[in-house]
């Protein structure tokens, strides 16, 4: 397949193999966003509306004060803060909050903009993913190559496949690739988590770790889709 405008960002991330590489297109979507709502966006007033609606949540407001420009996240508080305050407050102090009051409270909690645009962007990378897959022997290659794919993303792979962009033959052979990046992954974690559990017996006091030293970290990341943050106590 020759490489064009939709398979380069593919490609590259296929190029490394450690960890998932949906986490990878995740992160990549992520860095993406938090640089241009800090950034372009700030002069765009379709995306300063739907901010204001929708905000963000605690991770992608932590990376945007982190990266961003300190004025550009007072002015996005700003707005934000003033549609919000409208909507969750009676007008009068003695007069109790309703139901649609606080209901907007609970939505605001859950939702963001940065997380909405990660999920739409990621189906249109993932349709590349199944086109590579079904017409680029090398890119099949790659892609059997990697560590593994993490829980969420099996099931995002397996929800989302489009079988009109493989032959039978290929569809299986996609299957199977992903089963193994990923049952046989879980499978592997089980096996260094259970032999981590068995050093601890006095009689193999000494013995050999192998690779489950890591074994926690690894089943987290797999898990979750994160890795574990050691700043948090």
């Amino acid at each position: 397949m020759k490489p064009n405008i939709t398979t380069i960002p593919i490609s590259e991330i296929f190029e490394e193999t450690e960890g998932c590489p949906i986490c990878r297109m995740y992160g990549m979507i992520e860095a993406h966003y938090v640089e241009y709502i800090t950034g372009a966006a700030m002069m765009a007033p379709d995306v300063r509306v739907q901010t204001n609606k929708t905000g963000f949540c605690h991770r992608h407001f932590s990376m945007m004060v982190n990266t961003g420009p300190r004025l550009s996240n007072a002015l996005l508080l700003q707005t934000h803060i003033d549609e919000l305050r409208k909507k969750v407050f009676p007008k009068k102090d003695s007069d109790p909050a309703d139901k649609k009051m606080l209901a907007a409270i609970g939505s605001n909690k859950s939702t963001c903009y940065v997380c909405d645009r990660i999920d739409h962007d990621i189906l249109h990378l993932l349709a590349t993913v199944y086109v590579q897959f079904g017409s680029d022997p090398d890119f099949r290659e790659q892609f059997s190559k990697q560590d593994f794919i993490c829980l969420d993303h099996y099931a995002l792979i397996m929800s989302n496949v489009n079988k009109k962009a493989m032959d039978k033959k290929t569809l299986a052979d996609f299957y199977t690739a992903v089963n193994r990046l990923s049952k046989g992954y879980m499978d592997t974690l089980y096996d260094d988590v259970t032999h981590f559990t068995t050093m601890f017996d006095y009689r193999n006091a000494g013995g050999d770790y192998k690779n489950s030293k890591d074994a926690i970290e690894r089943s987290v990341r797999f898990l979750t889709s994160r890795k574990v943050d050691e700043n948090l106590k």
